[in-house]
């Protein structure tokens, strides 16, 4: 019998020591360089821990010696669109690059807390200069609000936390004004087509839309819950093509639109003659799919530099929404009279 290999011990990470030593992982960045902003006692505990955990830190020299990285951190959702996904990612990269930043991107798998943790150490440990969040997480756990304290953080209609600034379109607002169109154009009830109820951009947009409708007097049919996805757009297409009456439906993405408009053309109702539609991002495909959408705007790119120009300013904590606008096309139209 063969002895089995012992795993390699896991080398401590910043992250760790601010665990031991009951500080921010950015805290022990300032005080192995000797930053005049760190009381003695606490630099005291820091080289404690480091010290107890055998903790090397060459891999940050540069910060170090330096005081800066030069870095800015992204943390990205792997799912939720392709699109949205890139043109942050644009953004952020092309505003970073003008001001002589580079952008380390950590990207989680799917909403979890604990993955949200551990890419904020992994940023952390990298001594970044600042983060981006690009993540709807509803829930944020006391060690994420430890790990951004003291490192600028904004986000992007994702995670809040009490440090952070928030940068982004009012989702609620967004629901509203797609809801308020299909009203005026005459139609007596509004569908919903909503994106997962984990996220914070569904719930928003899924609150403009009842409050809209409550607003008008009009009761709000059950919302049918997709996954931001063409195909479960398809899949609750095919539910609403075999309700009669309706005529209108606010889709809580441009993607989940295209599968609901194919699932009503298959059963036989077209579109805007029968049924109108509305989604949301104006993504590039909207202007051209059969027929054009009609879509709520969001400037992803745009957010993503935004959200730089916020951390290079060194904005404190706070929300900065921006008015959602409506993008009409030919998918919507006033119902048929009976």
């Amino acid at each position: 019998m063969t002895k089995a290999t012992a795993r390699p011990r896991r080398q401590p990470s910043m992250a760790d020591v601010a665990r031991t030593a009951g500080v921010s992982a950015q805290t022990v960045s300032r005080a192995l360089r000797d930053s005049p902003n760190v009381n003695p006692e606490t630099r005291k505990r820091v080289l404690a821990a480091v010290e107890q955990l055998g903790y090397r830190f060459n891999n940050a020299a540069r910060v170090l010696s330096s005081g800066q990285s030069h870095t800015i951190g992204l943390v990205l959702l792997q799912s939720g669109g392709y699109y949205s996904r890139s043109a942050v990612t644009a953004g952020v990269e092309a505003a970073a690059g003008e001001a002589g930043y580079a952008v380390s991107i950590a990207t989680i798998a799917r909403l979890d807390t604990g993955l949200m943790e551990r890419s904020l150490s992994k940023l952390a440990d990298q001594g970044v200069d600042g983060i981006v969040i690009a993540v709807p997480l509803i829930s944020v756990t006391q060690k994420m609000e430890d790990i951004t304290r003291d490192i600028p953080t904004v986000t992007l209609d994702g995670s809040r936390t009490a440090s952070a600034r928030v940068l982004g379109i009012d989702q609620k607002e967004a629901g509203r004004i797609a809801t308020q169109h299909l009203l005026d154009l005459g139609h007596r009830q509004v569908w919903h087509v909503s994106g997962p109820d984990e996220w914070i951009e569904a719930r928003q947009r899924r609150e403009g839309w009842q409050e809209c409708l409550a607003a008008a007097g009009i009761e709000a049919p059950p919302p049918l819950e997709g996954d931001w996805s063409p195909g479960s757009g398809y899949r609750q297409g095919q539910v609403l093509a075999m309700i009669p009456d309706v005529t209108a439906v606010f889709a809580a993405s441009d993607e989940m639109a295209f599968g609901v408009i194919r699932a009503l053309r298959e059963r036989g109702r077209s579109v805007p003659g029968d049924v109108s539609i509305v989604g949301v991002d104006d993504i590039a495909l909207a202007a051209y799919c059969h027929p054009p959408l009609t879509t709520v705007r969001q400037d992803f790119y745009r957010s993503g530099a935004a959200a730089v120009a916020l951390l290079l300013r060194g904005a404190g904590a706070g929300d900065s929404l921006v008015t959602a606008s409506l993008s009409i096309r030919e998918s919507t139209a006033p119902p048929r009279r009976s």
